[in-house]
């Protein structure tokens, strides 16, 4: 039922929720109105009536201000009164209280000269107030009353005693309420008519309002859900960029490295082994001040000059040696995790004579090509940095596997760098790296101050989701 609900519009949701509390509040403010209405007409019909009774009564009873009982002549003149006159044949039950709670007259005569107990009534008359009420009769004194009449209009009027003021009397009177229910039925479906109209143009005209401000709601919901799909379009198509753009690069990094390796190949192939063969040559040439003429110069080359030519063949054999070795990436394609830390680092300490503590920390992982050769290339470029730029005595390298990363931690004892210089100087050693290790979804980071040494940590993915590579 929720569901179905918060489906619907906000003016139907209104409409649905709104209109039984407009049901129950208007049968609530009419139960309310007729119960004042009630209350009104029978207040009135009782202050009405009690007014009458007093001028036609009060003469007659007047013997009570200085005596305790009504006379026989008085009495015959009460019930002349109730039965012969308009006022009486609309009271069908009369009592007279004195102060004491004694009935002193009653149309009742066996209740004539007995007391009841006070009643609340009986106590507002006695203090000069008129008492109004619908009766269910359920006093002593109502025995006669309750035979005839489920209920009847009790009222209680004061008498005063004349010139004085002073109440020496009460008068207990009941009507058929009949006249009153009719009075209020009509009164009650008068007023009804009137709360349900202005209930009705209320909540048609905040039900205009609603409907308005929701059908400004729906439009721009509306345009917000196309926008939310335009752009959720757009962020699935920027992210399936994403991926080919880091695929590309992948797959760039291990091109490069091919490529590399070609050069490499070419290198020694091509221009090394011509220096070596001139160098061989050069050698079976015995140079002396007679025999080295120098083609078209005029002169002849000595001693000194053969051993210099000699000496930077050498030394361009061996450079373009060492380059070809630097280009050239190591056969890791079948060795895991540890052993390519083990063959970065045995390297750099081969070319350098450095010393390298290498720490391993869990199990080997079987990484993808191109976390291999990243991990190889970050070890060697950045123990390469450490070694050149900071002079420092120690180095350490320290991998390990931690959930679905591969952790490497390469850190030394050097000078140190001031990151936000080297960073505007445009070198590339760091960028290289970072670009590297974030190009493969991993994170990279650098630890250094001036005087304080260098410490890069990298975390390389065991797996390269959605990434193709050859």
């Amino acid at each position: 039922m929720i569901p179905a609900f918060t489906r619907l519009s906000l003016s139907r949701q209104f409409l649905v929720a709104s209109f039984p509390i407009l049901i129950v509040g208007m049968l609530f403010v009419g139960w309310w109105v007729g119960e004042l209405i009630e209350r009104s007409v029978m207040y009135r019909m009782g202050g009405v009536t009690s007014h009458y009774v007093e001028s036609f009564v009060s003469p007659i009873l007047q013997q009570l201000a200085h005596e305790p009982h009504l006379d026989d002549a008085h009495r015959t003149a009460l019930s002349e009164l109730l039965t012969e006159t308009p006022l009486g044949k609309k009271i069908v039950s009369f009592k007279i209280w004195d102060p004491g709670g004694r009935v002193v007259y009653s149309t009742e005569r066996a209740l004539i000269g007995r007391s009841f107990p006070i009643g609340e009534g009986l106590a507002s008359a006695l203090g000069g107030v008129v008492h109004t009420e619908v009766s269910r009769l359920s006093d002593d004194e109502n025995l006669s009353e309750r035979g005839k009449w489920p209920r009847l209009i009790e009222t209680y009027a004061p008498i005063h005693a004349d010139k004085k003021g002073t109440v020496i009397a009460a008068a207990e009177f009941y009507q058929t309420p009949d006249e009153l229910f009719k009075t209020v039925r009509v009164a009650k479906w008068k007023s009804w008519l009137v709360v349900a109209a202005a209930m009705l143009v209320m909540y048609l005209l905040i039900f205009g309002v609603v409907r308005r401000g929701s059908r400004l709601i729906d439009a721009q919901r509306q345009q917000l859900t196309d926008k939310v799909a335009e752009i959720t379009t757009i962020a699935a198509q920027n992210a399936r960029l994403h991926e080919r753009v880091r695929s590309a690069a992948v797959r760039t990094a291990a091109l490069n490295e091919r490529f590399l390796r070609r050069i490499a190949a070419d290198l020694h192939d091509g221009p090394g082994q011509d220096l070596a063969l001139a160098l061989m040559r050069f050698n079976t040439i015995k140079c002396n001040d007679r025999q080295c003429q120098a083609c078209g110069s005029g002169r002849g080359y000595t001693g000194e000059d053969c051993h210099a030519v000699h000496t930077a063949l050498q030394s361009a054999l061996t450079d373009l040696r060492a380059i070809s070795l630097g280009l050239q990436l190591p056969e890791i394609e079948q060795l895991q995790s540890t052993e390519i830390a083990e063959r970065a680092v045995r390297d750099f300490e081969r070319k350098t004579n450095a010393k390298i503590a290498l720490t391993a920390t869990g199990e080997p992982a079987e990484l993808p090509l191109p976390v291999k050769i990243a991990l190889y290339r970050l070890i060697q470029e950045s123990l390469a940095n450490g070694f050149r730029h900071g002079g420092s005595t120690w180095q350490r390298v320290a991998v390990a596997k931690h959930g679905c990363e591969f952790m490497v931690t390469v850190s030394d004892n050097g000078t140190g760098f001031d990151q936000e210089s080297t960073a505007t100087a445009g070198r590339l050693g760091l960028a290289g790296m970072r670009e590297r290790v974030e190009i493969l979804g991993g994170s990279f980071d650098v630890q250094t101050a001036p005087g304080q040494g260098t410490v890069i940590q990298a975390s390389l993915p065991l797996q390269l989701t959605g990434i193709e590579y050859e």
